[in-house]
């Protein structure tokens, strides 16, 4: 008998997400100057201690949906799969990147080796406040990244590169500014909350 240790991320997912209460977008091109809009949809469910499944798609066409698995580390979950904020924090850096490759590329600006390092911090009274009879509390304290760019081109250029991948960057948009948010409990198929801010 194998004593390897199962981890699973995620596969290609066989058909796209499946929402129940509310209706996938369809996605239209933009004209200019119009900006692109899209939606990255998810729909998950939860299994034994702390599994969860999710099948994510974008819903640009050529977009394949994603089954993703999640997963948390013992004892309250088996550590079968990355936990909720190790998708978040990787998110977060990989957007900056796309946006970084794309830019040097259309801008034909020579890079001979792009890193990026993030740290996250956060907070939460989990376990150990509510064991005493608190309610569970958590937050985010920073989010810090560090762009490492090795280049012939001149300093200015990579300055302006990092700018503009950060100004397009719709994680780090997210992460720097107030935006509109909905959360909603279906409860044996009744509304119990609905709240936005």
């Amino acid at each position: 008998m194998s004593e390897e240790k199962f981890f699973h991320v995620g596969e290609l997912g066989g058909a796209q997400p499946d929402p129940t209460q509310y209706k996938l977008s369809e996605f239209s091109k933009a004209r200019p100057p119009e900006p692109y809009r899209f939606e990255v949809n998810l729909v998950a469910e939860a299994s034994t201690k702390q599994k969860k499944t999710g099948i994510v798609q974008v819903n640009i066409p050529g977009f394949s949906p994603v089954t993703l698995y999640c997963d948390e580390q013992p004892p309250v979950g088996d550590d079968t799969a990355p936990p909720p904020l190790a998708f978040f924090a990787a998110g977060i850096g990989f957007c900056l990147m796309t946006h970084l490759t794309d830019i040097l590329t259309a801008r034909k600006i020579q890079v001979d080796s792009l890193k990026l390092e993030q740290r996250i911090c956060f907070r939460t009274n989990l376990s150990h406040m509510r064991d005493l009879g608190h309610m569970t509390d958590g937050g985010c304290d920073m989010v810090e990244t560090h762009v490492l760019i090795e280049s012939p081109e001149p300093e200015d250029r990579i300055k302006d590169l990092l700018n503009e991948a950060e100004g397009a960057c719709m994680a780090h948009y997210a992460l720097r500014n107030p935006i509109p948010w909905s959360t909603r409990l279906v409860y044996n198929g009744k509304e119990a909350i609905s709240r936005a801010g």
